[in-house]
């Protein structure tokens, strides 16, 4: 699993979804291709894509 941190250019347009460093579910987005990610809410959060 492949984990994208906030600020980092997408490389995959898809759904991603933002987790905390302790695993909990921050809830889901659309981005395309070239955007950043998106600020989180928690220091140490990161996005996976979904299937």
């Amino acid at each position: 699993m492949e984990k994208y941190r906030p600020g980092e250019t997408v490389e995959e347009s898809g759904e991603y979804t933002a987790y905390s460093n302790g695993g909990r579910n921050g809830g889901t987005t659309h981005l395309e291709k070239g955007e950043t990610f998106p600020p989180t809410q928690h220091e140490g959060s990161y996005y996976v894509k979904e299937k």
